[in-house]
This record gives structure tokens, C-alpha cells and sequence, in this order.
């Protein structure tokens, strides 16, 4: 039986030069496909996006925060969209799921065709008045990179990120995973080309997942020949936050225009999750009710 949840691990040098976040995740990505049933390319978009989304949003700082990861280029896989919690937990969508590419020139999934060029953005709320948003140009589509340049351009923080998606014949990820590497400051020449070579030697992370590699042998194989501890490890899935009250609540404050509109449908009002799939009906007159209740109360 697949495994539900998958599985973060942070571990740091024992000098505080470099830290690494891996996670394992093909649960969250098998639930991605069985959500949003994408094609071959459209599961190693997804589910790379959405494992670069989860090792991001453990970088937070409170219970509370979020994190959303923003692809728009202009490749047929259309926006594509994840939103994580400070635990890792995330979830996503694509605006064309079903899109599909021939195998690139190495013979993989076309990732970076997929996607195309245009703008990555990072937005973070943090609980304040306005949330943080960082802009970055995607510089391959291939995603792994264009996280590597959100960090180095946005934060200034060096950082190595590796990705990658397995896939088998019916669309299912049957491997997923990938890891932020960063340099801290005062980071030494040796240790910066110990880890240099250590990646250079590692090859592909899906592969080593795939091969039946555990998280500790992986993050051993970025931080051999380095004194480091394992100081994190923690569960993963893929999560969605949607509630019947909170689609309530949007209708509730839709403007008289698009309300009007409904009015004239006279229909019942079915509202879908993007990110989940999950369907809530509405009934006019509970809409109506609630608009005018909440006037009154403005009142």
C-alpha cells in the first residue's frame, strides 16, 4: 500500500557552514495525480513545483505563515500554482494538467518546454499587513534552477536546489524528491568544494529515490567527508485547507455585479477547489440570506 505522507529531513554541518532540507515526496505527489490526473510532463511539473513549494515553506518561521510558489510562463503547461505551511504541507494545481510534450533531446520529460520563460514569484504571509513577494525570471523552466536563482537573486543566499519526478507508464509518480543545499555565512573554501563535488558525484535524486535510497544515505551522500547532524525530521502531505464556510464566505462578499448575475441564473451556486477538486453547492436564497444578514450587521 503506497505510503500516505512523505518525509522531511534537515540536517547541519557541525561548523554551521551549510545546511540541507531533503524530503521524499512521492506521497505528495502520487495524491497530486490521482487529484488532477496530468499527463507524463504535467506529473514532473506538478510534482517537482510541488516539492520545491514544501522545502521552501519549512523555511518559515511561525505556525501561522504560508508560502505560495508561482510559476506564469508562456510553455503550454499554462500557470501552475502551490501553496505550503510552514510544516512542509502543501498543495497545487496547473492551469492545463493534461498537457503533454515529446521527450526532450536528453530523452526525459520536457519540464522546461512545459513551463517555458517567464516570471517565478514567491509570496510569503507572514501575518503582516502586506505579504512579501519575490519576483524572479525563470531562467530554464526546468524549476530546480530557477529555485537555485529565486535564492541567489531574492535572499542572497547561495543555495543548491535538486529535483526531480519518476513516472510510470499510466501517469503515476512512483518516485519524487529533492533538497535544498544553502551556504551560511563564513562558509569555508574547502567545505564550499567538498560539497561541489560531493553533488557533482550524486547524479539525479529521483533516481536515488527510485533505487530505494533512504533520506539520511542521500543527505550523508551531499555531506561526506563533513562533519554534520541530523537535527529534523518531520511529516509531509499533500494538504488542502478548504472549507464549505470559506467558499460561503467568498459569495457572501462578491460584489452586486457578479451577485446579480446569480440572481438572474436562479440556479444553485456549485463552487469547485482547484487545488483539491472538492465540490460546494449553495443554494441562492442561503447566499441572499447571508449577504443580508452581514449588511445588517455593517448597519
Amino acid at each position: 500500500m503506497p505510503e500516505t505522507t512523505s518525509i522531511i529531513k534537515r540536517a547541519i554541518t557541525d561548523d554551521g557552514s551549510a545546511r540541507v532540507f531533503f524530503i521524499d515526496s512521492t506521497a505528495i505527489v502520487r495524491r497530486s495525480c490521482e487529484i488532477h490526473h496530468t499527463s507524463k510532463t504535467m506529473t514532473a511539473v506538478l510534482g517537482r513545483t510541488l516539492t520545491a513549494a514544501s522545502l521552501m515553506g519549512t523555511l518559515l518561521k511561525d505556525r501561522d505563515n504560508s508560502l505560495t510558489l508561482q510559476l506564469r510562463g508562456d510553455g503550454p503547461a499554462g500557470y501552475v500554482v502551490c501553496v505550503s505551511d510552514y510544516m512542509g504541507n502543501v498543495r497545487g494545481y496547473a492551469e492545463n494538467p493534461d498537457a503533454e510534450l515529446p521527450p526532450n533531446d536528453l530523452g526525459k520529460l520536457d519540464v522546461g518546454g512545459a513551463v517555458g520563460r517567464g516570471t517565478m514569484y514567491v509570496i510569503k504571509d507572514m501575518g503582516m499587513n502586506e505579504p512579501y513577494i519575490g519576483v524572479c525570471p525563470l531562467v530554464s523552466g526546468e524549476i530546480a534552477e530557477d529555485v537555485t536563482q529565486y535564492f541567489a537573486t531574492s535572499e542572497q543566499t547561495p543555495t543548491v536546489c535538486a529535483l526531480g519526478v519518476r513516472v510510470d507508464p499510466d501517469n503515476m509518480c512512483f518516485a519524487a524528491g529533492g533538497y535544498l543545499l544553502q551556504l551560511m555565512p563564513g562558509a569555508e573554501e574547502a567545505v564550499i568544494d567538498r560539497l561541489e563535488t560531493n553533488i557533482n558525484m550524486m547524479g539525479s535524486v529521483s533516481k536515488l529515490i527510485a533505487d530505494g535510497v533512504s533520506g539520511d544515505e542521500i543527505i550523508g551522500m551531499v555531506f561526506a567527508g563533513i562533519e554534520y547532524t541530523m537535527f529534523d525530521e518531520f511529516e509531509a502531505a499533500y494538504k488542502c485547507t478548504c472549507t464549505r464556510d470559506k467558499y460561503k464566505n467568498a459569495l457572501v462578499t462578491l460584489n452586486e455585479k457578479d451577485m446579480n448575475e446569480l440572481v438572474e441564473a436562479g440556479e444553485p451556486i456549485e463552487t469547485n477547489c482547484r487545488f483539491c477538486g472538492n465540490k460546494y453547492v449553495f443554494e441562492l436564497e442561503e447566499i441572499l440570506q447571508a449577504r443580508a444578514e452581514r449588511k445588517a450587521e455593517e448597519e
